[in-house]
């Protein structure tokens, strides 16, 4: 049996955050009051440059997917903070139903899935916003000429041998 990973640390990358400043717009209508995390207000924290309301930063955080993989954010976008969190699960899905479908072409099985969203603390306002994902996957694989295979079918054909004998014939 052989095993195949897709994840960051595989073949495929996992959606990360790509620090692209300057081009991309801020989500929402003009002049709508912001929506902010709970207890966030408009007043700028000690230590902080501007209230989450105002932060720059968090307008033009791009976001963008390192893998070979065909799923949304092959180029960088702009995801508003609020929004983060739903897109960027949602993305990470489309790796899952990639690696099932990779699975299924290739006759192999799905063994694990896993994904995991990481978070990120804005070093201007300090609004915490998802800041990516990772999705990792196993898939086994059925591999007959497989020399591992063929020992461990070997030993399990060994320990099997005699414990379904009929004497009554």
């Amino acid at each position: 049996m052989m095993i195949g990973q897709i994840g960051s640390y595989g073949l495929y990358g996992a959606m990360m955050m790509n620090p692209l400043a300057g081009t991309g717009s801020s989500a929402g209508v003009e002049g709508s009051k912001p929506i902010l995390n709970p207890g966030e207000d408009m007043q700028v924290a000690p230590g902080r440059k501007s209230s989450p309301a105002e932060c720059e930063t968090c307008k033009e955080r791009k976001y963008q997917d390192g893998s070979d993989e065909m799923v949304s954010f092959k180029s960088a976008a702009h995801i508003s903070p609020e929004a983060a969190g739903a897109k960027v699960r949602a993305h990470e899905q489309e790796h899952v139903v990639n690696a099932y479908e990779k699975a299924e072409q290739k006759g192999g099985k799905v063994i694990s899935c896993g994904v995991s969203l990481k978070t990120a603390i804005c070093p201007e306002c300090g609004r915490s916003y998802v800041a990516g994902g990772e999705t990792r996957t196993a898939i086994a694989y059925k591999d007959e000429k497989n020399p591992y295979t063929k020992d461990i079918k070997a030993v399990q054909g060994m320990a099997l041998r005699g414990s379904n004998l009929d004497l009554a014939g």
